[in-house]
Protein backbone atom coordinates (compact mmCIF):
# COMPACT_ATOMS: atom_id res chain seq x y z
CA UNK A 1 0.00 0.00 0.00
CA UNK A 2 1.37 3.41 -0.78
CA UNK A 3 1.17 6.39 2.23
CA UNK A 4 0.96 9.80 0.60
CA UNK A 5 2.39 12.45 3.59
CA UNK A 6 0.29 15.33 2.52
CA UNK A 7 1.73 17.60 5.25
CA UNK A 8 5.09 17.79 3.60
CA UNK A 9 7.18 17.30 6.83
CA UNK A 10 10.02 14.93 7.16
CA UNK A 11 8.99 12.14 9.85
CA UNK A 12 11.23 11.31 12.37
CA UNK A 13 13.00 8.86 12.81
CA UNK A 14 12.35 6.18 15.19
CA UNK A 15 15.39 5.78 17.83
CA UNK A 16 16.05 3.01 20.12
CA UNK A 17 14.12 2.61 23.70
CA UNK A 18 15.11 5.04 26.07
CA UNK A 19 17.80 4.32 28.56
CA UNK A 20 16.15 4.18 32.22
CA UNK A 21 16.73 7.26 34.59
CA UNK A 22 18.24 4.66 37.10
CA UNK A 23 20.87 3.58 34.83
CA UNK A 24 21.45 6.99 33.77
CA UNK A 25 21.97 8.29 37.35
CA UNK A 26 24.26 4.46 37.79
CA UNK A 27 26.33 6.22 34.82
CA UNK A 28 26.37 9.75 36.18
CA UNK A 29 27.78 8.30 39.92
CA UNK A 30 30.46 6.50 38.12
CA UNK A 31 31.48 8.83 36.07
CA UNK A 32 31.50 11.41 39.39
CA UNK A 33 33.49 9.04 41.51
CA UNK A 34 35.93 8.45 38.49
CA UNK A 35 36.18 12.48 38.04
CA UNK A 36 36.86 12.70 42.36
CA UNK A 37 39.82 9.96 42.41
CA UNK A 38 41.32 11.56 39.46
CA UNK A 39 41.21 15.01 41.44
CA UNK A 40 42.33 12.96 44.69
CA UNK A 41 45.00 11.37 42.55
CA UNK A 42 45.91 14.61 41.05
CA UNK A 43 46.19 16.60 44.41
CA UNK A 44 48.09 13.52 46.10
CA UNK A 45 50.55 13.33 43.39
CA UNK A 46 51.04 17.55 43.62
CA UNK A 47 51.27 17.80 47.07
CA UNK A 48 54.06 14.03 47.24
CA UNK A 49 55.69 15.92 44.42
CA UNK A 50 56.32 19.12 46.54
CA UNK A 51 57.55 16.90 49.83
CA UNK A 52 59.28 15.36 47.37
CA UNK A 53 61.23 18.77 45.74
CA UNK A 54 61.46 20.35 49.56
CA UNK A 55 63.31 17.08 50.88
CA UNK A 56 65.73 17.02 47.52
CA UNK A 57 66.35 20.75 48.42
CA UNK A 58 67.02 19.98 52.20
CA UNK A 59 69.04 16.94 51.59
CA UNK A 60 71.22 19.82 49.15
CA UNK A 61 71.49 21.88 52.19
CA UNK A 62 72.86 19.55 54.35
CA UNK A 63 75.43 18.54 51.68
CA UNK A 64 76.09 21.66 51.34
CA UNK A 65 76.58 22.41 54.85
CA UNK A 66 78.09 19.31 55.61
CA UNK A 67 81.09 20.49 52.85
CA UNK A 68 81.16 23.06 54.76
CA UNK A 69 81.60 22.38 58.35
CA UNK A 70 83.76 19.46 56.47
CA UNK A 71 86.07 22.69 55.80
CA UNK A 72 85.72 24.09 59.19
CA UNK A 73 87.00 21.33 60.62
CA UNK A 74 89.88 20.99 58.79
CA UNK A 75 90.88 24.99 59.74
CA UNK A 76 89.65 23.92 63.21
CA UNK A 77 92.40 20.74 63.30
CA UNK A 78 95.43 22.60 61.39
CA UNK A 79 94.59 25.42 64.46
CA UNK A 80 94.75 22.55 67.34
CA UNK A 81 98.00 21.48 65.66
CA UNK A 82 99.41 24.95 64.92
CA UNK A 83 98.52 25.65 68.61
CA UNK A 84 100.19 22.23 69.65
CA UNK A 85 102.82 23.27 67.81
CA UNK A 86 103.54 27.09 68.87
CA UNK A 87 102.83 25.80 72.36
CA UNK A 88 105.62 23.53 72.24
CA UNK A 89 107.65 25.93 71.33
CA UNK A 90 106.69 28.41 73.82
CA UNK A 91 107.25 25.78 76.78
CA UNK A 92 111.13 24.96 74.97
CA UNK A 93 111.72 28.64 75.40
CA UNK A 94 110.33 29.17 78.88
CA UNK A 95 112.70 26.10 79.98
CA UNK A 96 115.21 27.44 78.43
CA UNK A 97 114.67 30.63 80.04
CA UNK A 98 114.49 29.42 83.03
CA UNK A 99 116.85 26.86 82.74
CA UNK A 100 119.36 29.95 81.90
CA UNK A 101 118.24 32.08 84.58
CA UNK A 102 118.25 29.26 87.25
CA UNK A 103 121.69 28.11 85.98
CA UNK A 104 123.31 31.60 86.56
CA UNK A 105 121.72 32.14 89.79
CA UNK A 106 122.66 28.31 91.30
CA UNK A 107 126.17 29.21 90.45
CA UNK A 108 126.00 32.70 91.98
CA UNK A 109 124.26 31.08 95.14
CA UNK A 110 126.79 27.77 95.43
CA UNK A 111 129.74 30.64 94.56
CA UNK A 112 128.86 32.19 97.28
CA UNK A 113 128.07 29.61 99.50
CA UNK A 114 131.69 28.61 98.50
CA UNK A 115 133.26 31.89 99.17
CA UNK A 116 131.90 31.65 102.84
CA UNK A 117 133.73 28.54 103.65
CA UNK A 118 137.26 28.40 104.50
CA UNK A 119 139.93 25.82 102.86
CA UNK A 120 137.14 24.23 100.14
CA UNK A 121 136.36 23.83 96.55
CA UNK A 122 134.42 22.36 94.32
CA UNK A 123 135.36 20.17 91.60
CA UNK A 124 132.12 19.07 90.01
CA UNK A 125 128.57 20.45 90.03
CA UNK A 126 125.73 18.65 88.15
CA UNK A 127 121.95 19.43 88.12
CA UNK A 128 119.25 17.16 87.38
CA UNK A 129 116.02 19.17 87.55
CA UNK A 130 116.65 19.96 91.15
CA UNK A 131 118.69 17.56 92.40
CA UNK A 132 122.25 18.88 92.79
CA UNK A 133 125.20 16.36 92.59
CA UNK A 134 128.49 18.32 94.36
CA UNK A 135 132.42 16.50 94.55
CA UNK A 136 135.19 18.60 95.83
CA UNK A 137 137.51 18.79 98.29
CA UNK A 138 138.90 20.68 101.35
CA UNK A 139 141.55 21.14 104.03
CA UNK A 140 139.78 19.51 106.78
CA UNK A 141 136.39 17.54 107.60
CA UNK A 142 135.32 20.70 109.45
CA UNK A 143 135.24 22.58 106.51
CA UNK A 144 133.16 20.43 104.93
CA UNK A 145 130.87 20.91 107.63
CA UNK A 146 131.13 24.55 107.54
CA UNK A 147 130.04 24.54 104.01
CA UNK A 148 127.01 22.32 104.81
CA UNK A 149 126.32 24.60 107.13
CA UNK A 150 126.41 27.76 104.83
CA UNK A 151 124.35 25.72 102.42
CA UNK A 152 121.18 25.66 105.24
CA UNK A 153 121.85 29.06 106.19
CA UNK A 154 121.49 30.30 102.40
CA UNK A 155 117.84 29.14 102.50
CA UNK A 156 118.75 28.05 98.63
CA UNK A 157 119.74 24.26 98.99
CA UNK A 158 117.18 21.29 101.12
CA UNK A 159 118.11 17.79 102.00
CA UNK A 160 121.49 17.93 102.18
CA UNK A 161 123.44 14.78 102.24
CA UNK A 162 126.66 13.38 102.32
CA UNK A 163 127.19 10.59 100.05
CA UNK A 164 131.17 10.10 101.11
CA UNK A 165 134.29 11.82 102.56
CA UNK A 166 137.92 10.46 102.64
CA UNK A 167 140.83 11.54 102.91
CA UNK A 168 142.58 12.01 99.45
CA UNK A 169 145.74 10.29 98.99
CA UNK A 170 147.02 11.31 96.24
CA UNK A 171 148.45 14.62 97.47
CA UNK A 172 151.07 14.07 100.30
CA UNK A 173 152.84 17.42 101.01
CA UNK A 174 149.06 18.17 102.01
CA UNK A 175 146.42 16.74 104.21
CA UNK A 176 142.77 16.70 101.80
CA UNK A 177 139.79 15.41 102.35
CA UNK A 178 137.50 14.35 99.39
CA UNK A 179 133.66 14.48 99.61
CA UNK A 180 130.47 13.80 97.43
CA UNK A 181 127.03 14.50 98.33
CA UNK A 182 123.91 15.35 96.81
CA UNK A 183 121.23 18.59 97.68
CA UNK A 184 118.01 19.48 96.56
CA UNK A 185 117.51 22.60 94.69
CA UNK A 186 115.10 25.35 96.42
CA UNK A 187 115.34 28.89 94.70
CA UNK A 188 113.04 31.45 95.92
CA UNK A 189 110.55 32.91 93.16
CA UNK A 190 111.94 36.16 92.15
CA UNK A 191 114.56 36.21 94.69
CA UNK A 192 117.80 37.33 93.26
CA UNK A 193 120.90 35.21 94.32
CA UNK A 194 122.83 36.36 97.33
CA UNK A 195 125.69 39.11 96.56
CA UNK A 196 129.29 37.99 96.89
CA UNK A 197 130.79 38.82 100.25
CA UNK A 198 133.11 41.54 101.12
CA UNK A 199 136.93 41.40 102.16
CA UNK A 200 136.78 41.51 105.68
Amino acid sequence: MIRINLLGQVRPKTTGPALPLEATIRILMLLAAVGLALVVLGIRYVTMKSDLDKTRQEIARAMQEKARLEVVRQQVEQYERDMGALQQRIQVIEDLQRNRTGGQELLQVVANTVARTDALWLTSLSRKGNSLSIEGEAASINAVANFITQMKRSGYFGNIEIKEAKENDITKSAETFFFTMTADLTLPQNQPAQPAPGKS
